[in-house]
């Protein structure tokens, strides 16, 4: 082959490669979109900025304690329990039996005192008989008035000792009343420490009863909270096992402590709530109203100890903005600065996002939302 004929041959191999480097470089007519320009990353809604009013609210922790514990202890000793009826966590209604001490020497005393009644009973009517005919033979001058006297004393001796002997049966019958132990209110047995067969004494323990089954949270707080917290306000709890219950504000503690400088605040819980004595919990106190800016949780993206969202512009691409938050309230979320009324907020899937990237917005719940998904 000649010399020019191989040149030949080689330029025009090389004017073939640059075409057809040219040509499958162009845009793809089927492909989404104009050149030059990125595919949309993700579906998804937008929001602005949202004016509620909401309560403010403070924050604080503590203890759930009964409102109010009964101590349930014997008004009589030296007896045996003969019978214990109820155990922990019973619910008891007031007037129900707890337990039963033994009441045998007392029925016996109570049977030697009846006697002993009638007897006096006996002795009174001889007495007031004999001065009833004293009085009448009196009236004939056969007795001296000394004598009369006498009699008149007597009587009234015996009336006393009558009284007296009523008076100690009625000690005994208030002792074997006595030795049914009852609930002195409705409530909830929170412990017991009366065993069969112990001989108690007068005010032993045993039983402590939550009264009614009401249990309040204490949370404490400082001067320039408890200034703001009214009785009747609204309490939302979190408990240890993370349900939520809901309580109102019954008292603000009327002084401060000196140690701390802080008060406790009496939050009523409904009876019957989840909440036990002892647990430890926390919750917000809502206040008086105010104005909120709000969105939706999910558009706020917490990244390295900040909050963010993405705003869409007029180019459908997606830009970050730090912002600031405040109270979170019903899945919303309050924002303090950061973006104005008037942007458009990405409602969810802000995390899937990189700055900058095309979004495809779609109107707000349609009927088949796919929000959120990765195109």
């Amino acid at each position: 082959m000649s010399r020019k004929l191989r040149i030949g041959l080689i330029a025009a191999a090389i004017v073939l490669g640059v075409g057809l480097i040219a040509w499958l470089g162009r845009p793809d007519s089927n492909e989404k979109g104009v050149a030059g320009q990125a595919a949309s990353a993700l579906t998804v809604t937008v929001e602005t900025l949202k004016k509620e009013t909401w309560p403010q609210t403070v924050r604080a922790s503590g203890a759930f304690t009964a409102w109010q514990e009964i101590i349930v202890s014997p008004e009589t000793g030296g007896l045996r329990i003969a019978e214990v009826v109820v155990d922990v966590g019973a619910k008891v209604k007031k007037g129900q039996l707890l337990a039963r001490l033994a009441d045998d020497s007392l029925l016996a005393d109570r049977r030697k005192q009846e006697a002993a009644v009638a007897q006096a009973q006996a002795n009174l009517q001889q007495a007031a008989s004999n001065s009833r005919r004293a009085k009448v033979v009196g009236d004939s001058g056969a007795l001296s008035e000394q004598q009369l006297e006498e009699y008149r004393i007597n009587e009234t001796t015996t009336r006393a000792a009558l009284a007296s002997a009523q008076a100690d049966l009625e000690s005994i019958k208030l002792k074997l009343r006595q030795t049914r132990i009852v609930a002195p209110d409705d409530g909830v047995v929170a412990s017991k420490t009366a065993t069969l067969g112990d001989v108690v004494n007068i005010g032993d323990e045993l039983y402590r009863i939550v009264r009614q089954n009401r249990i309040e949270w204490g949370p404490e707080f400082d001067s320039r909270q408890v200034a703001a917290i009214k009785t009747g306000q609204l309490a939302r709890i979190a408990l240890p096992s993370g349900e939520q219950v809901q309580g109102t504000v019954r008292m603000v503690g009327p002084t401060l402590s000196t140690d701390t400088g802080r008060a406790i605040v009496y939050v009523s819980l409904p009876v019957d709530s989840a909440a036990r004595s002892g647990m430890f919990g926390s919750g917000v106190i809502e206040l008086d109203s105010k104005e909120a800016m709000t969105l939706p949780q999910a558009a706020v993206v917490l990244r390295d100890g900040r909050s963010y969202v993405y705003v869409v512009g007029s180019d459908q691409s997606a830009v970050s903005h730090v912002v600031t938050t405040g109270r979170g309230r019903d899945g919303r979320i309050e924002v303090l600065s950061g973006i104005d009324a008037r942007q458009r907020v990405v409602a969810s899937g802000g995390a899937f996002l990189s700055e900058g990237a095309r979004v495809t917005v779609i109107a707000a719940n349609p009927s088949k939302s796919n929000t959120g998904s990765a195109k």
